[in-house]
């Protein structure tokens, strides 16, 4: 049987930065609040009119992996597309990245576990390579979530954390020492309306949403009950990080770089208290960029490996919990 590594990775985030304090303006908030409760200093949003979209910012972080990785497109055997805001509700957007880059008629599968969606399609990949059906994998996380945010005081409980970007991983199979070591898989259906967007879909669809009374609820928005799902992330990304260790016969010490999906600052930090490791084994960019869902660990792991906070040998962890509820964990020697 093959293992998997990563061998090149990329990221790319749009221009504009809106900051805390343009959040004001448009809803009752503030800088202090805001960063109190999340550790967000700014994130960044699509401009209409510069031309990005999620399929067009997966494109772009793809192009700067696939150059690190020394792969040309027409090397690529499949496309793992993890996202929760696809540019058309059908078909998924890894097809418009197999269009917009050129490539074979190469599968292209679609991954819509949110938060989690990037372990989830690193977890993929790495199956089809050590079975040696597949030899080079491109693994995307890209989210267009200003898009579809409530940018009023409704909606700040949700609109402060979201931002937009994409990142990318090409895997390759593994000619040599290291690699991902394993992965760990989750879920729990009984807790998946505390963080969910009802519609629009097939039962809240176009009739349903032009007849809804403004004043009533609206389900085409992001719902989320903060402080429910902050206690179980922080319950099941402990959970997640152990099993990926105990199952390689390491320990928490062992981590050189952890990068935990960008949800919070403050559940990052809960963990790193609990688990006990420094400043220097946590890599966290939510201050910068807030939540991009799925595309959060490749952007934090892209950014991490730029700055040579990771080398070869280290022990690389990857962990994630979000909606569904859903949750995962990558261990990897780099």
């Amino acid at each position: 049987m093959f293992t998997s590594k990563i061998t090149g990775l990329g990221h790319y985030v749009p221009e504009n930065v809106v900051t805390n304090d343009d959040l004001s303006k448009l809803m009752d908030t503030n800088d202090a609040w805001i960063q109190e409760r999340t550790g967000i200093k700014e994130r960044r949003h699509i401009k209409k009119g510069d031309g990005n979209s999620t399929s067009v910012m997966a494109v772009k972080a793809s192009k700067i992996a696939l150059e690190r990785a020394n792969v040309s497109p027409k090397e690529i055997d499949m496309i793992v597309f993890a996202t929760l805001s696809p540019d058309m509700y059908f078909p998924g957007g890894g097809v418009q990245v197999q269009e917009l880059m050129g490539m074979r008629t190469i599968p292209a599968l679609d991954v819509r576990n949110q938060c989690s969606g990037f372990v989830y399609a690193m977890s993929v990949a790495d199956q089809f390579i050590k079975t040696g059906m597949y030899k080079n994998i491109l693994v995307i996380g890209a989210e267009n979530h200003s898009g579809g945010l409530d940018f009023t005081t409704r909606g700040r409980g949700v609109s402060v954390i979201f931002g937009d970007g994409a990142g990318a991983a090409v895997v390759s199979r593994n000619e040599g020492e290291g690699g991902i070591l394993s992965t760990h898989l989750h879920s729990e259906g009984e807790h998946k309306d505390q963080l969910s967007l009802q519609g629009p879909s097939t039962e809240y669809w176009v009739p349903e949403i032009i007849e809804k009374n403004p004043q009533e609820d609206i389900p085409y928005y992001p719902y989320m009950d903060g402080q429910f799902v902050f206690k179980h992330a922080v319950v099941r990304f402990a959970e997640v990080i152990n099993e990926g260790l105990k199952a390689n016969n390491l320990e928490a010490s062992d981590i050189d770089m952890l990068i935990p999906h960008q949800a919070n600052l403050r559940i990052s930090q809960f963990i790193q208290k609990k688990m006990r490791l420094s400043d220097d084994q946590v890599f966290n960019n939510i201050q910068k960029y807030g939540n991009t869902t799925a595309a959060s660990i490749p952007i934090a792991l892209s950014e991490a490996w730029e700055e040579g906070k990771i080398k070869e040998g280290d022990l690389v962890v990857l962990a994630a919990f979000g909606s569904g509820f859903t949750w995962g964990s990558v261990i990897m020697r780099w």
